[in-house]
Order: structure tokens, then sequence, then C-alpha cells
């Protein structure tokens, strides 16, 4: 990285040989010195005054002395690196460059003669960016490109809510009553004759509002200093109580604190006719009809995404798409009805029923977000941030609701 100027007569000398020169000079130029300071003292203990030229001639050694003591001390800098880094091999200063150099070598073996040609040393670094101390070493002074903002993770669609009709409760508990059976006997009349009975059958079911909460942590500094941070914690949160909101309305099992899910309680897909070369699209048909001669006809699909993207992507026997355009902008329907896709939903299962005749959700709570001190939060500068919700879920008609597998259905 650096070149060194032009020979100037001496080749070969190690810095350790160098090192050895400049101590002897030193050790002359310290007699030297000391012999005139000796004659000078001499001279003045006698009353005789020093001539200029012996002054002149005392501040020109004591220079010399300085000068090369310096020198001494760069050489031995040089050779003790040299020896702990076990080689050359490493990025040489500037000063170890310019003592090694021939223009100082020259110099040092006239004496230091103030006729001779002082060392110099061309320097010339290839700038890099390395962060090293080394020259050329630019590296600390490259700004990294910073992006605005905080890159969030991606969010899943959730839709399973809207399906549902909404509602409101007071208390922690939720009594309702379903119509569990009904035997019609209406029939015609003759005139004086005793007229049928019908029956009909109630049973009370009751259900409780479920928590669901999460929290986190953060410091009073950190919210301070990344004013985007507040808002992106508390949106984050909420998606959390929503994210399992879903999972719970479709698949909870009813023990514990856990909702009692639509899927739990609904009925099983049992086809009423039998088509040939049954395929995806005819088993969710078969549903609607099921759906349908339980009174309930259905409003809805739920499909997981991988089985909507297999139906979406069947093809007639010279290649056209079955359900339309990929180019079609409208929103994805099935057999008229609006098909949704989650990924709460499991792969090759399914879910067409009438979802608001067939179930009701209640919100005791509405989700919210809520920060305060927990423990020892104060004292150490802690904010602890809760989300939570509390709702209930009522699945009054469970004949409302067909849940089947597209294999064993394709395989019956």
């Amino acid at each position: 990285m650096f070149d060194k100027p032009d020979n100037g007569g001496l080749d070969g000398k190690s810095v350790e040989e160098l090192a050895a020169g400049v101590k002897k000079m030193v050790d002359e130029a310290v007699s030297k010195v000391k012999e005139i300071a000796e004659d000078a003292l001499g001279k003045a203990k006698s009353g005789e005054q020093l001539t200029d030229a012996a002054k002149t001639k005392a501040d020109e050694a004591l220079v010399k002395m300085n000068t090369l003591t310096e020198q001494l001390a760069e050489l031995q800098q040089v050779v003790a690196k040299q020896k702990k880094g076990g080689g050359d091999d490493r990025q040489k200063s500037i000063g170890e460059q310019f003592v090694e150099g021939d223009g100082f070598k020259a110099f040092a073996d006239s004496g230091f003669s103030k006729s001779a040609r002082g060392g110099d040393l061309k320097v010339k670094a290839t700038l890099t960016s390395a962060t090293t101390d080394a020259a050329g070493s630019v590296g600390d002074a490259v700004r990294p490109t910073h992006l605005p903002g905080i890159q969030e993770l991606p969010q899943r669609r959730l839709t399973v809510r809207d399906l549902i009709s909404p509602g409101r409760m007071d208390g922690s508990s939720l009594d309702y009553v379903v119509e569990t059976g009904f035997t019609n006997n209406a029939g015609m009349v003759a005139e004086g004759a005793t007229k049928p009975s019908s029956d009909i059958k109630f049973e009370l079911k009751s259900t409780s509002a479920k928590v669901i909460a999460h929290w986190m942590k953060a410091s009073k500094q950190i919210l301070s200093d990344v004013s985007q941070l507040r808002s992106i914690i508390d949106q984050r949160l909420l998606y959390g109580l929503a994210y399992k909101e879903e999972q719970q309305l479709l698949n909870g099992d009813g023990t514990g604190q856990n909702l009692y899910g639509i899927i739990p309680q609904a009925t099983a897909y049992a086809p009423t006719i039998a088509l040939s070369d049954l395929n995806i699209l005819d088993v969710l048909r078969l549903a609607m009809l099921q759906a349908a001669l339980a009174e309930y006809p259905a409003t809805g699909h739920v499909l997981n995404p991988i089985d909507w993207a297999k139906i979406e992507t069947l093809k007639d026997n010279i290649g056209r798409y079955i359900i339309g355009d990929p180019q079609d902008k409208m929103t994805g329907s099935l057999w008229r009805l609006p098909v949704v896709d989650t990924q709460a939903m499991a792969q090759n299962k399914f879910l067409t029923g009438a979802f608001r005749l067939g179930a009701q959700l209640f919100d005791r709570w509405d989700g919210r977000v809520e920060a305060g001190y927990e423990s020892d939060d104060f004292i150490k500068n802690l904010v602890t941030i809760l989300a939570e919700e509390r709702l209930a879920l009522a699945v009054n008609r469970p004949e409302a609701f067909i849940y089947g597998d597209f294999d064993a259905a394709l395989a019956a």
C-alpha cells in the first residue's frame, strides 16, 4: 500500500541493524554532550565566560542527541512490534515504513549530518470499506441506509366472526332455550270431531363468558423513544386476541375456559342422494342440501385456503376453469354462497351452514388494551401492556351446520 522513495544508497539493512547503529551514535552523542558540559562547568568555576561559538556547539550537540534518542525509540518500538507479531505480514504504520525506508537509512548512516538529504516517504493508501485501525480504512465513515418505521409480520385475514350474528350480554352466564323436538299431528277434522294435539319439546342450555387475554412488557424509555412502538404493540395484541378467537369459534371444545365452538356441535355430513363421478364441488352442494332439508338453508362455506385453491383451479376436459375466470374480480363464492378461506379450518375439512340462524356471538367485553404497573414495574421503569376480551358463543341450532371430510366423502 506504500511506495518507498528511490534507493538512497543503503540496501539490505534490517531494522535491528539500524537500531544498533543509531544506539551507537546516541551513545557517542551523549558522550559528546557530557564532554561539552564538563568543559563548560570547569570554565564556570574558574570564572571564564563561555564564548558564543562554545554555546552554539553545545546547542548543536544537544539537538543531535535528542534527535537520535527519538529515532532510537521509534526503531526499538518497531523491533518490539515485529517480535510480538511473529512476523512482518501485518499492515505497517507510516512511522515504521519511514524508518525502514532507504532515505532514512542513508540519513542515519551519514550521522544525521546537516549536509545529508533527510529521509522522506511517499504514502499512497488504497481506500477500502474496512473498519480496522489501518491506513485506507474508511468503513466507519459509511452510513447505512435506514428505512423508516418497523416492518411488521404478516397478519391472517380473520372473517369467521363476520359470518355469525353479533350480540351483547349482561352478567357472566348466558342461558338460551333450544327447541329439541316437535311432533306435528295437524290434520283434517270433521265437524264435531275431536281435534288432534301436537307436542313440542324444549331444552335449556347455558354457557358462560370466557376471557381471551395476553400481555407484554416494555420499558418507559423505549416507548418514549420509538413513537410508533406503542401503536404497533396495541395493534399486535388486539390481533392476537382475534386470532385466538377465530380458532375458538370454530374448534373450541367447551372444556375449562374454552368456548364451545361450532365444529364440535355441528351435524356430520351425510348425503341424502348418491351421485356418479362425485367431486369436491358436488360434496359441498350436497352439504347445502342436507342443511336445507333440516330447514336451515346454508349461508356460507368455510374452507382451508389449500382446499379452496384446489377448487378454484379445477378445469374441464378442454382446460377451461370451471368456477370462473382467473381475472374475475368478484369475491369467492360457490353455489351462490360466499366462501371464507381461513387456516383456522383444518386442511381437507369443510363447514357449510346457516351461520346467522344457527349461532350467535355475545360480547361481554370488547377487545381492549390497558397499561399499568405490575409487581416491581414502577421501580424498574417498566410498563405492562394487557389486551383482553370476554365473550360467549351460543350454537343454538347445531343441525344448521354440516361438517365433513372431503376424502371420506369422495371415497364413500
